[in-house]
């Protein structure tokens, strides 16, 4: 159950048909999911259940997100845009599909060119940079390349991964000590590198480490 409060519906400015539409978004890496539409009663059941829904046109009825599937969008926040006319809801999507086709997001097609805008070639829905990294490198643990810097240190196992990460980490202290920005972002930049691979060696995903500095967000300081 959600503790959002349904009054900011009033501010919100639906079209002629009493819709508003409204993007499905991760809670924990902003990857965009779908988007469908919601009216007033769509909204406040969203609210009151902490489960998504949303109004089908084709169907012209109350449409709650994965009834059937078990593909459910639990709420974790609503913000609108600055026109009031769209809204974001930042969601935990369970069975990581939020799409009819069984792909995780809806937005997987992109022209290969401005020529033959209808040749489109599916691709992983865009995230941040971080879980990007961490899908390559989980993907050289089950599918190794050769040649790959990233099997290279898989192979090696702990002994060689967690011997390079002490070694980015003391490239990254030395480059803070000398205060240089380039050097601070390109160390940094290593040391996530090196981590991730430690995580995928250990079987860890990014997600759980994004969920845990999630439920340390607000909590009391010690």
């Amino acid at each position: 159950m959600t503790s959002i409060s349904h009054n900011f519906i009033k501010k919100l400015r639906f079209n002629e048909s009493g819709l508003i539409p409204a993007i499905a978004q991760d809670w924990l890496d902003a990857t965009v999911l779908m988007m469908a539409w919601m009216n007033d009663e769509a909204i406040t059941e969203t609210i009151k259940s902490g489960e998504v829904h949303y109004w089908s046109r084709s169907r012209n009825k109350l449409w709650h997100k994965g009834e059937t599937s078990g593909h459910t969008q639990i709420l974790k926040d609503i913000r609108y845009d600055c026109d009031s006319d769209v809204i974001l809801l930042s969601i935990e999507q369970t069975g990581d599909i939020a799409c009819h086709t069984g792909s995780r997001s809806c937005f997987f097609n992109n022209p290969k060119s401005k020529d033959e805008e209808e040749d489109t070639q599916q691709l992983q829905p865009a995230n941040d940079m971080c879980s990007d990294l961490y899908k390559v490198i989980s993907e050289r643990v089950t599918k190794p390349l050769n040649g790959s810097y990233t099997n290279k240190l898989l192979e090696g196992g702990d002994n060689l991964i967690l011997k390079k990460i002490g070694e980015e980490a003391a490239e990254f202290i030395m480059a803070c000590k000398d205060n240089d920005h380039t050097d601070i972002s390109n160390e940094a930049a290593d040391l996530i590198f090196h981590l991730q691979v430690a995580l995928a060696s250990h079987d860890v995903h990014w997600r759980e480490v994004l969920e845990v500095l999630a439920s340390r967000r607000g909590a009391p300081r010690r």
